[in-house]
């Protein structure tokens, strides 16, 4: 059952949220015969390779980072077309030969594993160089195919920038490398299976299993129907489910646009029922998902990458993200709920909603999440938690008939886990090359010496300097694959001015994230808007107002280490209390109503009060709450004989 034809009393999320044929992005072929069940049971084989790797028999980290992107992306070429006119024709004979190729570069580096470890990067030989550049290429080409085309791009660009260094001016000028040295260096562990693929050969492909088990099962829909439940009914409703189940299953989504194609299917729908606007329903749930990224404990992977890549436990880059993520999506409520008054938007009858008591007798069917996160809590390491969940969420599916798994259903959700998980394989792949670059030529330092040139002392300058770039580096790419090219441009620069690297990467991975919302180039926007029937543009820029709280909220943590929970447990509350205040500021002044409609002028003072709460000094934030005060005594006084919106003839609350 779709949301949109959900009638009374049922399950809102009656089917699994995610997309079984593959998640978000692509031409996907529409196998069938023997080419169905090949690729079928091959996908399953892949999952469950990981899985005994990982758990069970581990082999050598080249060996196993090769089979996994090499195996990936042959998956990944026998299911995603070259172009859409090819993809109804089954796999074309030069994707067999793509294929095989895959496949043979993997089986060179087995074979010649002790030789590579001696000689790469410094004797290549011609069977390198030629591994090396076929491997390479099909790494772009499958990226391509699943992601579009902005990252291939930017990864040759990259790899231009090795070859052209001699001719360059300033900083950017290096000696420059021959071809043989370079395909053999970055098709090694200093590339492509370098950091970036170092975590979606363990965790990235861990978690999506535990979500496709989640999906198959049907827990993931009950997470959507027990928000419902709670929040349907509530003014605006359908929006504040989004941001509530955005955030459950985002964080264990690892693409912000596949979030909103997963929980955006049932929830934009039902925002567009209750009186909000197409533009509206997209923008709210691309912003809703977007913000499941920053939301521990998974995060969508990037606290792994940040944990891989700074050597910060893995525990403390949770407990540190889990405040600024709260103030993220309490400022999205903010914006919601305001709006919803500005119209007069009511919640959705009672009749139409999952019966609360009925979820709430269902509550086991969390114990997957709980079992996770107490697993990391307790010290597991992060591979055997995700082992524990995803075996929870298969015992979990016994405890409730809908979703019961035999092993069809089994070999389903592990065949699901290999198909969500190619377009994040490519793209780490991908951004490993980009990765392989800055650490080959020093790009990263002369980025750095670019920073602190600008700064010049003058640290907030440092700042919006990293944000743009940042925001630059992600855009059009998903949010994992612009995590681990910003941290490897941007964070070493902030650094070296003194900033302490959890913050650092903390910050660039925040601006990194919220890309996908920045026009004008907006991924989980334009997914939004193509679900909600919206235009893209338009929808992209209100999901950059919804998500407005994110390019604060860095700077406040930066201001305020106590968000990072860093400082003495008094001095946090006083800051958390601050911020919570001047994310309900930034809402009204964004959204322009604050206890009724506001002028311009007003809202300007508003907005001041909110970034007046940024620097977290006594100071500024009685300065700041003090000018919110007298805003919202001024409006009180002013609306005080205006009636609610809702309240008026039912013809003034119809816009939408």
């Amino acid at each position: 059952m779709r949301a949109d034809e959900v009638k009374t009393g049922g399950s809102v999320a009656a089917e699994p949220a995610a997309d079984t044929e593959g998640g978000f992005g692509g031409w996907q072929r529409q196998l069938s015969g023997w080419q169905k069940h090949l690729i079928y049971w091959n996908c399953i084989a892949y999952t469950v390779f990981h899985l005994y790797v990982l758990n069970v028999y581990p082999i050598d980290p080249w060996v196993f980072r090769s089979v996994h992107v090499s195996w990936g992306t042959a998956l990944g070429l026998a299911i995603f077309a070259a172009s859409d006119g090819s993809r109804r024709d089954g796999i074309a004979w030069y994707d067999w030969l793509l294929m095989a190729a895959s496949l043979g570069c993997a089986a060179y580096i087995a074979v010649n594993l002790d030789e590579l470890l001696f000689r790469v990067g410094a004797l290549p030989t011609t069977g390198d160089f030629i591994v090396g550049l076929i491997g390479t290429l099909l790494v772009l080409e499958i990226t391509r195919r699943t992601a579009g085309l902005a990252l291939p791009i930017i990864a040759v660009i990259f790899i231009l920038y090795c070859f052209v260094g001699p001719w360059l001016p300033g900083v950017l000028a290096h000696r420059g490398y021959d071809a043989d040295f370079f395909f053999s260096y970055i098709y090694s562990m200093e590339g492509v299976f370098g950091p970036t693929t170092a975590v979606s050969s363990t965790y990235i492909v861990l978690f999506i299993a535990f979500s496709a088990f989640l999906d198959v099962s049907k827990v993931g829909g009950y997470f959507i129907n027990f928000a419902f439940s709670i929040a349907g009914g509530l003014r605006g409703g359908p929006a504040k489910v989004a941001v509530f189940s955005s955030a459950l299953m985002g964080t264990i989504n690892g693409t912000a646009a596949g979030n909103v194609v997963a929980t955006g299917t049932f929830t934009i729908p039902l925002m567009k029922k209750v009186g909000y606007s197409r533009t509206s329903s997209g923008a709210i749930e691309a912003a809703a998902s977007t913000g499941g990224q920053i939301l521990p404990p998974v995060m969508g992977a990037g606290a792994f990458i940040m944990a891989e890549v700074t050597g910060i436990p893995y525990v403390d880059i949770v407990v540190a993200a889990v405040i600024p993520a709260l103030l993220y999506f309490i400022a999205v409520f903010f914006m919601v709920d305001n709006e919803a008054i500005q119209r007069g938007l009511r919640g959705l009858p009672r009749s139409e909603l999952p019966d609360l008591w009925e979820m709430v007798r269902r509550i086991y069917l969390f114990l997957p999440l709980i079992i996770l996160v107490g697993s990391l809590v307790s010290g597991y390491s992060i591979v055997r938690a995700g082992t524990l969940g995803l075996v929870a969420a298969f015992v979990t599916s016994w405890l409730h008939r809908e979703g019961r798994m035999g092993p069809r259903a089994v070999a389903d959700a592990l065949g699901l886990a290999t198909r969500n998980s190619l377009q994040l394989i490519a793209v780490c792949a991908c951004a490993g090359i980009i990765v392989g670059v800055i650490g080959l030529t020093g790009l990263g330092g002369r980025f750095s010496a670019m920073i602190f040139a600008l700064a010049q002392d003058n640290t907030l300058l440092a700042l919006i300097f990293a944000m743009l770039i940042s925001l630059l580096l992600g855009m059009g790419m998903p949010t994992t694959a612009a995590y681990a090219v910003a941290a490897s441009v941007v964070a070493p620069g902030l650094v070296r001015l003194g900033i302490p690297p959890l913050t650092a990467h903390m910050f660039v991975f925040y601006y990194a994230v919220i890309s996908t919302i920045t026009p004008p180039v907006a991924l989980s926007a334009y997914a939004g808007a193509a679900i909600a029937g919206g235009d893209a543009m338009k929808t992209s820029v209100v999901a950059f107002k919804y998500g407005l709280a994110a390019f604060l909220v860095p700077f406040m943590f930066f201001y305020s280490p106590a968000l990072l929970m860093q400082g003495e447990t008094i001095v946090i509350l006083r800051v958390v209390a601050t911020a919570l205040i001047g994310v309900w500021f930034l809402a009204g002044a964004v959204q322009g109503w604050f206890f009724g409609p506001m002028p311009w002028l007003l809202r300007g003072v508003l907005l001041a009060a909110s970034l007046l709460l940024i620097e977290g000094g006594w100071t500024t934030d009685l300065a700041g709450i003090g000018l919110g005060v007298a805003v919202l005594l001024y409006q009180r006084i002013r609306h005080r004989d205006t009636p609610k919106p809702g309240h008026e003839p039912r013809q003034a609350a119809t816009g939408g």
